[in-house]
């Protein structure tokens, strides 16, 4: 679902996504990325150290952030999106997280419409895990 500039607007919620985190997809993000830090894929080992189990690589849960972005804005946050954020909690396999986002500000000049967006990813608590901006740029058609 592209947003087109003309649906631009403060105050419009992006397409929420809703993901289950599993340790197979942070040990795929694992291979992937080639980081194995043991906090990430040994179970045994995270269960030792005071996050008292592994957590997902916050890269990965930032892609789920992007998915969103990428349903909203397609080829132009591809080419012109970035982030802004703060990794605020962990995410755990078994964990239930909701990405939502809004659009905060609509600026045009040089051609150009900038959106900026607050984003949040959080847990089935409630908990926020990301929370930040996200920033496209959107070239204006003539």
């Amino acid at each position: 679902m592209e947003l087109k500039i003309t649906d631009l607007q403060v105050g419009l919620d992006l397409p929420e996504i809703r993901k289950q985190v599993t340790q197979e997809d942070v040990n795929r993000y694992a291979k992937a990325s080639g980081d194995f830090n043991p906090i990430h894929i040994d179970e045994e080992f995270a269960r030792k150290t005071p996050a008292g189990g592994t957590i997902a690589h916050g890269m990965l849960i930032l892609a789920y952030v992007s998915q969103m972005m990428t349903a909203a804005f397609e080829e132009n946050w591809l080419t012109g999106g970035r982030f802004n954020v703060r990794f605020k909690a962990p995410a755990r396999p078994g964990d239930v997280v909701t990405v939502r986002g809004k659009v905060e500000k609509v600026q045009e000049s040089d051609g150009q419409v900038t959106v900026s967006c607050s984003v949040l990813c959080s847990n089935q608590k409630s908990e926020a895990v990301i929370t930040g901006e996200a920033i496209v740029r959107i070239p204006v058609k003539g």
